[in-house]
Order: structure tokens, then sequence, then C-alpha cells
């Protein structure tokens, strides 16, 4: 790994390189392990040249976005975790279409939005990730999600060889899943179409949204937000709040009393803990009513 990283360090703007990355620093359920290594990926040919290399050696890799849905083990990653940089942050309106790039905040993208009197992206305006995460897992509040929008995707093939576009319809968008969850390829940007309308009306219906999620929803304390899929038929938060479990912790994870459907780090919680009360949810709820609860959140790394 070490002359690997040097490799990659030649061609890589100054400081992007870095080894033994703590990943509680680059996720928001603030756990985890350290990852062999985290290059930052400034532009679309530092991340292709980045590709390559790791493709060439067979290298394991996390493209990382906010870090809002991953929950990386206590063993931390073997392998290199790539972050975007601030090129791929950029956000450009023609028309009534927004284009924002895969790093991109996704209530950035809406404010951007809402400032060009463009509606459409209200909805997902306290999502806590980025564009790239959204399109992956086809992002939903608020009875609407991404896949109602969005057009295209620019993408990049995983070993770097090449970028190409997908149109909406493409992508194979369903509940919490799209076509890059099999193929591995990496999201650059999005293309979104939206509506015109009055900035006011935005900002208000934005303000609405936020005000109901915080709320109802733990926003002060670090998770990954809803933490398991919709079962068919069923809300998980409500399966968990009437199993009793509402509250319950394992360590310093807990099931939030605000909100059952949201697992939490009181501060002092390992990935372990939350994995240990994620089993427990699963197993309490499917004694009790027959129904298995999916993880929503992608679990990745070393026990």
């Amino acid at each position: 790994m070490k002359s690997l990283l040097i490799e990659i360090n030649e061609f890589s703007p100054t400081g992007s390189v870095e080894p033994q990355v703590p990943m509680s620093l680059h996720t928001s359920f603030r756990t985890g392990g350290r990852a062999e290594a985290l290059v930052t990926a400034e532009n679309e040919s530092h991340l292709a040249q980045t590709l390559a290399v790791l493709h060439r050696e067979q290298i394991p890799h996390l493209v990382l976005g906010s870090g809002s849905n991953v929950l990386i083990k206590d063993g931390g990653y073997r392998g290199v975790v790539i972050k975007l940089g601030s090129r791929f942050q950029e956000i450009e309106t023609e028309g009534t279409q927004l284009t924002a790039g895969s790093a991109t905040k996704i209530s950035a993208a809406a404010k951007a939005a809402m400032e060009e009197g463009l509606s459409g992206l209200e909805f997902a305006s306290g999502i806590p990730g980025s564009i790239g995460g959204g399109i992956f897992m086809n992002a939903g509040a608020y009875g609407s999600e991404v896949k109602e929008i969005l057009v295209s995707a620019t993408a990049m093939a995983k070993d770097g060889s090449r970028t190409y576009q997908l149109s909406g319809s493409d992508l194979e968008l369903g509940y919490r899943r799209s076509a890059f969850q099999k193929s591995g390829d990496i999201i650059l940007r999005g293309s979104f179409q939206l509506q015109p309308a009055d900035k006011a009306d935005i900002f208000a219906r934005m303000k609405e949204l936020l005000d109901r999620r915080n709320a109802k929803q733990p926003v002060q304390l670090p998770s990954a937000g809803s933490f398991f899929k919709r079962p068919e038929g069923y809300y998980a938060g409500k399966l968990i709040e009437d199993a009793g479990l509402k509250g319950l912790s394992v360590g310093g994870a807990q099931v939030s009393p605000l909100h059952a459907g949201f697992i939490v780090n009181n501060g002092e919680a390992t990935t372990a803990d939350i994995l240990q009360l994620m089993r427990l949810i699963q197993n309490t709820v499917y004694d009790q009513f027959g129904v298995h609860l999916e993880p929503e959140v992608r679990i990745l790394g070393e026990d």
C-alpha cells in the first residue's frame, strides 16, 4: 500500500493523499475505524488516474460523498476511500434545468434552485446527503423521490477508463436503489428538471418541511437518517415503536426517543454498538410481527 500511495501522490495535488484516516471524521454516524488511505479527488482527471491505479492493483475502494448513509465498522476499511473535492460541488442552471456535482449537498442544490425561482427540490432540502448519494439511493422524503425530477446522470467507470451519461429512465431507479449499486461506477453529476415558481413560495415550502423534520427527527445527534428501509405495507419506525423499542440503548447507540426509525449516537457509540442494536431491533420486530427490517444504511469495513 505504501508504494501505491507514493504513486498516487505523484500525480495528486498537495495534501490530497492521507494515510490511516479515522472514518469517524468522515461519516455522519461519527463512528468507524481507520481507512488505509483517503484520497481527495480534486477533479475528474485526478479521479480517473486514481481509479486506474487502484483497479490495476486490485485495491478495494469506496467513493464517499457526505458519508450520511454509510456505517464503517470499528476495524476500519481495508482499502482506499475517495472523497470528491470542490470541483464536484459546482452547480449550474440552464433554463429550468439544474445540474449539480455529485459532492454537492442536496440542501445546497435546493437552495440554489430556490434562488433561481425553480421548484421541485423542496422535498429534499432537509436530506443530509450529497447529490451523488441521493441518486445512488434514489433518496426521497415527504412522498417525493429523486427519480421524479432526475433527467440524467453523468458517471465514470469504476476503473476510470471512461465517462458516460445515462438518462433517468436508464438508471433503474426504485425504492432506495439505482443501477449504480450494481455497476460500482462513480456518479459525477446529476441534472434535474424543475419548474418555475415564486421564490417566496419555494422558501415557504422549504421552511415548512425543515420545521417538520426538526420537530420530528433527532437532527441534533449523529445518525444516518432513517436506518431501515420501509417494508412493503408497513413503516419501520412504527413497527419498532410498537415493539416497545423506542429509547432502547446498547452502549452509546440508541433508538431515538423522538423517532423510532432512527438509531442515534449519543456521543460514545461504537459501530459495534450500532450493529448490535440493529440486530436486536431486527430480531424483536421479526419475532413480534414477522417482518424483516432491511438496513437502508450501507455497512462496510472490517469487524
